[in-house]
């Protein structure tokens, strides 16, 4: 293994041969066992010093600080990641090339920072240059290594033991289970430090407005909700053809069935009208209130477009009434209204 995660992993097992010639999907299939079995043996070492660890992020974001990754080749690589998911969730984090920063990078380092220092071997020269400079700030170190006695290990304020007993790599010498290994580490410091400070969907949004996840966060149902001329609806005495009626004049594949008050009675769907038809040919001249769902799913027009998302996920409906804070009918949301507004 190259000093991008430290020295091979040869040197954790030491005699021990190359894994057996296999054919692809075998070989594929290994490697995600082995990889499997590093995360949880990571799993099951995970103690304290991780909540020690998320107790210094925290404490840098919310004194206005930033977290600052430093890694070398693919452990820089991961580094890159793990600053990408930190700044996705509200925490301000940046990477910082160790070589670089011995020629002038090391100024986007501040006073109050958290460092988090990316080194399988923990012996990575250009990483243990830097540790010396690192020490004149005022910032606490939290170094992520295969071997927590190492230089790195020693230097740290606290240590996140990302060890692995070998490679998936036949060879044992490709950066693979250690570097997943990392790469889960960062996640989970990134997800336990975005539930402690209590980070929310909203807040998600305002960082993915691009995306068809940020106009879910970012949209109320009020916003993509059918109402006036696209809204279908009848009172309760209607028969279904005048139900079939509107949902054709608004182009829809619902209709409200409305009581005398204005308030909700029901909906009835062009699948409740096949349903029926295929017993009664003569179904239309039915009245719509005996075929009609009662007390259907409903959102509140000032709900999250995310909302009504999960709502008609989680019931399987292609409908959901919208309601106001009085309970009163006041649109429809369907699926392929979502669809075609990105919004899933």
């Amino acid at each position: 293994m190259s000093s991008s995660a430290g020295t091979s992993n040869l040197e954790l097992a030491p005699g021990k041969p190359e894994l057996a010639p296999m054919d692809a999907v075998t070989r594929g299939k290994q490697v995600i066992e082995m990889e499997t079995a590093a995360l949880q043996a990571m799993h099951d070492r995970l103690d304290a010093r991780f909540g020690s660890a998320v107790e210094i992020l925290k404490k840098a974001v919310e004194n206005r600080g930033k977290i600052v990754v430093v890694g070398i080749g693919k452990s820089g690589n991961i580094g890159h990641k793990i600053a990408a998911t930190l700044n996705s969730t509200g925490s301000t984090a940046v990477v910082l090339n160790s070589q670089n920063a011995l020629h002038g990078d090391l100024g986007l380092l501040s006073d109050g920072d958290a460092v988090v220092a990316l080194s399988y071997s923990g012996e990575t020269a250009e990483l243990l240059d830097l540790l010396p400079h690192l020490r004149r700030f005022e910032v606490r170190l939290i170094g992520m290594t295969g071997r927590p006695d190492s230089t790195l290990g020693r230097h740290s304020d606290v240590v996140l033991d990302t060890s692995v007993e070998r490679e998936a790599c036949p060879l044992n010498l490709a950066p693979t289970s250690s570097s997943t290994a990392m790469l889960v580490m960062g996640d989970a410091l990134a997800m336990a430090l975005l539930e402690t400070r209590g980070f929310t969907e909203e807040q998600f949004a305002r960082f993915h407005p691009g995306g068809a996840l940020g106009r879910a966060l970012l949209t109320r149902v009020s916003d993509i909700m059918r109402a006036g001329t696209s809204l279908a609806h009848v009172d309760e005495h209607a028969s279904v053809s005048g139900a079939l009626a509107a949902m054709t004049t608004a182009r829809s594949g619902a209709c409200l069935v409305l009581r005398a008050d204005g308030r909700l009675a029901g909906i009835f769907t062009h699948g409740d009208f096949a349903r029926a038809y295929q017993q009664d040919i003569e179904v239309g001249n039915r009245p719509v209130a005996e075929l009609m769902t009662r007390q259907p799913v409903s959102v509140r027009a000032d709900d999250l477009a995310a909302e009504a998302v999960r709502t008609i996920s989680s019931h399987r409906i292609d409908d959901v009434v919208v309601l106001d804070a009085d309970d009163r009918p006041v649109g429809l949301i369907d699926t392929q209204d979502l669809a075609r507004l990105k919004i899933v």
